[in-house]
C-alpha cells in the first residue's frame, strides 16, 4: 500500500510539474540545440520538490505558495477538474485572508492573492488556466473577492467578465462574520460548530484555517480580552445552542473572553504553550458528540508544515488540507524539528501494530523554499514519518 501511495504521490508531482512547464511555455524564447541541458536548468527554480515521505512547495513569495497549491490541487484538463469558484483576497491582510479559507470548500476551488496595487501576472495566469466552471449551488458565481480590494483589482477583474459576488469587509471580526453569514445562507444552515481565534496572534490562530478548509465550521475573531460585536451578532445565530471551539492559551485568548462566549453555548479550548504544542493540541483534538477535530492519533494521516512567523504561506497552502491527502498544519523551526513534534509524530507511530507489509503511509506537505525551511528541516521530517516503531 505505502508503495502504491508512494507512486501516486511521484506521479502528481510529475503532474503538477508538467502543468507548470505548459503554463511557462508561452514567453519562453528558442533555445539553441548546442546549448547544454544542464546550462538550460541551473537558474530555473524547481516548483516542487520531494523525498519519500515529503513535497515541498519550493517558494516563500505568498503568490507563487497559492498558484502551486492551486496547481497540485486542480489540474483543469477536464471540466471535473476545474474548480467551481476562485476566492481571491489581499495578501496584506492575513486575518482576512484565514476565514476566507472557509470558502475554498464551500465552492470547491482555490485561494489565490491579489495584491493593493492590481492582480499578480501569475495569478492572472493561474485564473486564465484555471477557468472556473461556476457553482450551481450559488448562482454561477465564479470569483468571490473579500475584504478590501483596491480599485485597480476590480477594475482588472471587470474586465476578465467572470460572474463575481464580493464580501466587503475593513476588518477581520467583520469579514468573518460576513463569511460566517454568506456561507450560512449558500449552505442553507447555520453551522453550529464554530471556532473562535485571536485576530492578533497569526501563531495561535491558524492551525484552524486547515480545518474550515477541510469542513463547514467557520472561524470568528476575538482579541485578548474583548469579543467583538460582529462575533457576538454571529454567534447569536446559534440561538444558544453554539459549540464553540477557543484555539489558543489564556495569554492570547483571555480567561475573561471565554466566559463571555458562554453565553451563546458550550465552549471548549484548545491550547498549548506555544505554537507548536498548540498545533499539535488542534490536530490532535476530536469531539465524538459533534464529530469536530482532526483527532490524528494514529499512523496514516498527511501533515503540512509551515513557519508560524509565515502566515501567508501557511494560508495560501490550507487547501492541501481538504484535497486528496487531509493534512493538519504543524509548525516547525527553520532548521530543525521542535522537541515537542518528535514527541508527537513518535506517539502516532507507537500506535501501529501492522506488519511490514501493511505500515500506513505518512506523508508531509513542505510549505516553503530553503530559505524559509532548510533542506536539512526537510530531510529530518522525511526521517520522523517513516516506518513505524517496530517496523525498521
Amino acid at each position: 500500500m505505502k508503495k502504491m501511495i508512494a507512486g501516486w504521490a511521484l506521479a502528481l508531482l510529475t503532474a503538477g510539474i508538467l502543468a507548470w512547464s505548459q503554463t511557462q511555455s508561452h514567453s519562453e524564447p528558442s533555445i539553441p540545440s548546442a546549448v547544454h541541458s544542464k546550462e538550460l536548468l541551473k537558474d530555473v527554480p524547481v516548483p516542487w520538490s520531494a523525498t519519500k515521505n515529503t513535497i515541498r512547495l519550493n517558494t516563500s513569495d505568498p503568490v507563487s505558495a497559492a498558484v502551486m497549491t492551486s496547481k497540485t490541487l486542480w489540474q483543469s484538463t477536464n471540466v471535473h477538474s476545474r474548480p467551481q469558484t476562485v476566492i481571491l483576497v489581499d495578501s496584506a491582510h492575513w486575518s482576512i485572508a484565514a476565514v476566507s479559507v472557509d470558502l475554498t470548500q464551500l465552492s470547491e476551488g482555490p485561494l489565490l492573492f491579489v495584491e493593493e496595487g492590481g492582480i499578480p501576472k501569475e495569478t492572472l495566469e493561474e485564473l486564465r488556466r484555471l477557468k472556473p466552471r461556476g457553482a450551481e449551488h450559488n448562482k454561477g458565481i465564479e470569483i468571490i473577492t473579500v475584504g478590501p480590494i483596491s480599485d485597480q483589482v476590480m477594475k482588472e477583474l471587470n474586465g476578465l467578465e467572470y460572474k463575481a459576488d464580493h464580501i466587503p469587509a475593513g476588518e477581520a471580526a467583520e469579514a468573518a462574520a460576513a463569511i460566517d453569514a454568506y456561507a450560512s445562507r449558500v449552505n442553507g444552515s447555520v453551522p453550529t460548530s464554530v471556532i473562535v481565534g485571536s485576530m492578533e496572534r497569526p501563531d495561535y490562530t491558524l492551525p484552524a484555517v486547515s480545518w474550515i478548509a477541510h469542513m463547514p465550521e467557520t472561524m470568528l475573531y476575538v482579541s485578548e480580552k474583548d469579543v467583538p460585536e460582529e462575533t457576538a451578532q454571529a454567534l447569536r445565530q446559534r440561538n444558544g445552542k453554539a459549540n464553540i471551539y477557543v484555539i489558543g492559551p489564556e495569554k492570547v485568548v483571555s480567561q475573561a473572553v471565554e466566559d463571555e462566549l458562554r453565553q451563546y453555548g458550550k465552549v471548549t479550548r484548545i491550547s498549548g504553550d506555544d505554537p507548536y504544542e498548540n498545533a499539535i493540541h488542534f490536530a490532535q483534538y476530536h469531539d465524538p458528540g459533534t464529530g469536530f477535530g482532526w483527532g490524528v492519533q494514529s499512523p496514516g494521516y498527511s501533515f503540512s508544515f509551515s513557519r508560524p512567523d509565515s502566515p501567508a504561506l501557511s494560508i495560501a497552502a490550507a487547501p492541501l488540507s481538504h484535497m486528496g491527502k487531509h493534512a493538519p498544519l504543524l509548525f516547525t523551526e527553520r532548521d530543525g524539528v521542535p522537541r515537542s513534534i518528535m514527541k508527537y509524530v513518535d506517539s502516532i507511530k507507537q500506535q501501529s501494530d501492522a506488519s511490514k507489509a501493511e505500515t500506513p503511509y505518512n506523508h508531509a506537505w513542505i510549505i516553503g523554499d530553503e530559505q524559509t525551511l532548510t533542506t536539512k528541516l526537510q530531510s529530518e521530517i522525511d526521517e520522523i514519518l517513516d516506518t513505524p516503531a517496530g517496523h525498521d
